[in-house]
């Protein structure tokens, strides 16, 4: 019986890209459903060590169906152009105030 489960989930996956990041991997499958309508899940996944050396890996998934798709990729662009614009704001600043620093009188 689980081989046929595994057999199935293998069919239902159409397209799958990974990122590594840093110490993460995001994995973005499109997969699709048994009456033919496609959707995404988004896992991320950490190794994790415990105190033996041991590792294992903690997952996160987020399933996305298509009538969510255009909602989610809107709010997705929305909060990373946030945290771009942000992150700009911040450098910035950085740059600003190391710039009007004067250490001409330290005597």
């Amino acid at each position: 019986m689980e081989k046929n489960k595994d057999q199935d989930n293998y069919r239902n996956e159409i397209y799958s890209k990974s990122v590594r990041a840093g110490k993460r991997t995001y994995f973005f499958d499109v997969k699709s459903t048994r009456s033919g309508d496609h959707y995404l899940t988004i896992t991320e996944s950490k190794k994790k060590f415990d105190q033996d050396g041991n590792f294992h890996f903690e997952k996160h998934k987020i399933f996305l169906y298509k009538e969510d798709f255009e909602k989610f990729k809107d709010g997705l662009h929305e909060v990373v152009d946030k945290v771009i614009s942000l992150n700009e704001n911040i450098s910035n600043n950085s740059e600003d105030s190391l710039e009007s620093k004067s250490f001409k009188n330290l005597d």
